[in-house]
């Protein structure tokens, strides 16, 4: 090659060079306009350039100058769309804010003229707003919401067709419906979501432990009436509650004079006189024992309204799925529950309200019913089939013709409701079991509702005659046509010990109680193996 054809290669690659060097240094600071129109002239003024040497590498060097400056332009305009578009996002959510600042400054400026069902409206109305608000938004301290956009790179407008490209996906919120009660009762905590997605949280434990913070008390005691056994227990427990732990001991009246009547010792036991003391007691009270049966702890949840303390239920009785200690190993069952950490067993109650026809609207209503089995509405005497409108949530479920219906918690499961063909439910599941009594029909089969719905049944107007209903088998009181009965879950449940843990608990008394699944093995005839 000759020295001319040399420098003459020369000057065009340093053309391109510079050309490539102007593209950068404009392209970041934002002026588009101009690259393109320099990168046209330059591509027009190449061709004509006389290149009079034929060498390869010349060649390869020249287009692989023209792919670098190329790629460094591609990646200048991405760096200042991202840019660009990052300032518009961040435009639009100082916007959102103030207009949502200033919302909510006007909403609570003018609640004080405000009646009820107006800030009722008001709150649903903010909620539905709440939730469509713009996906760069956040609900705060809300608990579950999204707002996180999924987008692996933010392309500008001139991208690459073969990049990966994943979407934005649309933010939502779960919002907790409570009808009814307007409160955070039904709330549960394990579902959350990642990314937009929903999912639910490993549950912590299967057993829920009771520690507590300082030693109990003051210890109530419940026992089995007209038992002679029964009551010496009770009186030999008091004494070591009181001389080796120094308790409160309290007693119900009955057992009180009992008590006294054997021995002046007993002076220093607390019983009540009125039915406004009970309604104090869970205020008082650290633990129960019950000496006794099923029958006895239901007794002794029947008087408390509110809170329950934690329930130390010993076996006295006949079946026991509710009373898993020993009689005979209080002291070290008792010793136990008082010092160290010890499971418990969060067993539900429904709360039942009637509703006579001749009230005027809902609001007058009889005072609410707990039970922690179930309640039954059935025929009574009458010898015409029980005929009942069942609703839920004011869904219409069906009309019950038979005997009658039970409604049970999943601790009354292996009651009233076993022996009326339900299923037996392990008592720490959330749920309500719809189970019929004889049913004049040949598909009505039992169901298990979740916990928060609420269940309403009535009898139509035009009923032949009237039902009754029981409530942990005691209680009974008589429903006319167009009366209704409304249960739902109290939020109110009665805790009780376990002697090893809730399921061990349960599958015991299932064995034990009711000889589940009791059988022969099958002999094995065959060769050894």
């Amino acid at each position: 090659m000759s020295a001319d054809e040399l420098a003459d290669a020369r000057e065009v690659c340093d053309a391109r060079i510079n050309l490539s060097m102007a593209t950068s240094y404009q392209t970041e600071n934002g002026d588009i306009t101009k690259v393109n129109s320099v990168e046209r002239a330059a591509y027009a003024f190449i061709p004509q350039t006389p290149i009079r040497s034929t060498d390869a590498h010349l060649e390869e060097f020249s287009e692989a100058m023209r792919t670098v400056a190329k790629t460094l332009r591609q990646v200048v305009e991405g760096k200042a769309a991202a840019q660009a578009e990052a300032a518009e996002w961040k435009r639009k959510y100082e916007l959102e804010v103030a207009s949502k600042e200033q919302k909510h400054h006007n909403v609570i400026k003018g609640c004080s003229n405000y009646g009820k069902d107006k800030l009722e409206e008001l709150a649903s109305q903010m909620a539905l707003e709440t939730a469509s608000i713009d996906q760069t938004s956040c609900c705060g301290n809300h608990g579950i919401c999204s707002h996180q956009i999924l987008q692996d790179e933010c392309p500008g407008p001139n991208r690459i067709a073969d990049e990966k490209i994943v979407g934005r996906k649309a933010p939502f919120r779960l919002l907790w419906g409570c009808d009814g009660d307007k409160n955070d009762q039904h709330r549960r905590d394990f579902v959350s979501f990642e990314k937009g997605d929903i999912k639910t949280a490993e549950r912590s434990n299967k057993q829920i432990l009771l520690k507590w913070e300082s030693p109990p008390q003051t210890v109530l005691l419940v026992t089995k009436p007209n038992s002679n056994s029964v009551l010496a227990l009770c009186a030999e427990m008091v004494r070591w509650l009181k001389e080796h732990n120094n308790m409160n001991v309290i007693v119900e009246p009955r057992v009180s004079k009992e008590l006294l009547t054997e021995d002046s010792y007993f002076n220093f036991i607390q019983t009540w006189n009125n039915g406004q003391e009970v309604k104090a007691l869970h205020t008082k009270v650290d633990l129960i024992v019950t000496l006794g049966g099923d029958g006895t702890v239901l007794w002794a949840g029947s008087l408390f309204k509110g809170p329950v303390p934690p329930v130390v239920a010993f076996s006295l009785g006949s079946l026991g799925f509710m009373t898993p200690f020993p009689s005979e190993q209080y002291r070290e069952c008792l010793a136990n529950v008082l010092k160290r950490p010890f499971s418990i067993t969060l067993r539900s109650r429904l709360q039942c309200h009637v509703v006579r026809n001749a009230a005027k609207n809902e609001v007058e209503i009889e005072e609410p019913i707990l039970v922690l089995n179930e309640v039954t509405i059935d025929r009574g005497l009458s010898s015409y089939l029980t005929y009942l409108e069942c609703y839920c949530d004011g869904s219409f479920v069906t009309c019950v013709q038979g005997d009658g219906l039970i409604i049970s918690t999943t601790s009354g499961s292996t009651a009233y409701s076993l022996a009326a063909g339900g299923s037996m439910v392990h008592p720490q599941v959330p749920g309500i079991l719809f189970t019929p009594i004889c049913p004049h029909s040949l598909s009505f089969r039992p169901l298990i509702l979740p916990e928060y719905v609420t269940l309403r049944v009535q009898v139509p107007c035009n009923s032949r005659g009237q039902a009754w209903a029981s409530f942990d088998g005691k209680g009974r009181i008589q429903l006319g046509p167009g009366d209704a009965l409304i249960c739902s879950i109290s939020p109110w449940p009665v805790p009780t010990a376990c002697l090893v843990d809730s399921t061990t608990d349960f599958l015991r008394s299932i064995h034990e109680g009711l000889h589940w699944n009791l059988r022969k093995s099958q002999s094995f005839d065959g060769p050894p193996a």
